[in-house]
Formats: C-alpha cells, structure tokens, sequence
C-alpha cells in the first residue's frame, strides 16, 4: 500500500519561512517525479511545484518562483518544499503527490497518489 505522509505545515508571519517534507512508503520512490499542489479555501487545487525522479529536472508555479525550491533524497524516500518569503495568499493545504512517470508534470491527474495534506498559515 502506498502512502504519503507530510510534516511541517504551520503558522508564520508573513515574510517568514517554512520546510515541508513528504515522506512515501508502499513504491519504489526513485522511480516517479514528485509533485506538491495546494489548495486554499473556496479555490481550486493548483500546482505549486514538481521535480523529476533523479532531482535534476525543477519545475514551478509563477507564484512562487524565486520564494520555493522543491528538493528530494531518494535515499530516504522524502521531498521537501522549503518555502521562504512566505505571503498571506500562500496560505493553503498544501500536498504531496506521486507520478509513476519520471518527470513532473504540472497536471494533478499525472499523480497517482496523494498525501493528506498539511496546513500552512501566513499571518499579515
């Protein structure tokens, strides 16, 4: 069974930092791309950041280009999204997410698994 479990959500001030981690069991993890989406109230879910199997390709949202990086260790099965400059519209549920292709694409129905999400909050 595969499954994806996320840490680190939180409530920062705006301008402020956050590290979010994804860590999966359940397949082989090196195989896929990874992606993290979110979704905040009343909004639909929107990419925010994928990176391919082996890390060499990254991909952002417009959104947060320059303020996100996303990052992963094959070797502990776990991707990061460590998100600096942090806004009040970045507040959201944020999520992980499985390909089984090897490179990311921005498009939720290319994952085939999903964590449970993780609550971020940026106060003004």
């Amino acid at each position: 069974q595969v499954q994806l479990v996320e840490y680190g959500g939180g409530l920062v001030q705006a301008g402020g930092s956050l590290r979010l981690s994804c860590t999966t069991s359940g397949r082989t993890f090196s195989n896929g791309a990874m992606g993290w989406f979110r979704q905040a109230p009343g909004k639909e879910r929107e990419f925010v950041a994928g990176i391919s199997w082996n890390g060499g390709s990254r991909y952002y949202a417009d959104s947060v280009k320059g303020r996100f990086t996303i990052s992963r260790d094959n070797a502990k099965n776990t991707v990061y999204l460590q998100m600096n400059s942090l806004k009040p519209e970045d507040t959201a549920i944020y999520y992980c997410a499985q390909s089984p292709v090897p490179f990311a694409p921005s498009r939720g129905a290319a994952y085939d698994y999903w964590g449970q999400g993780t609550q971020v909050t940026v106060s003004s």
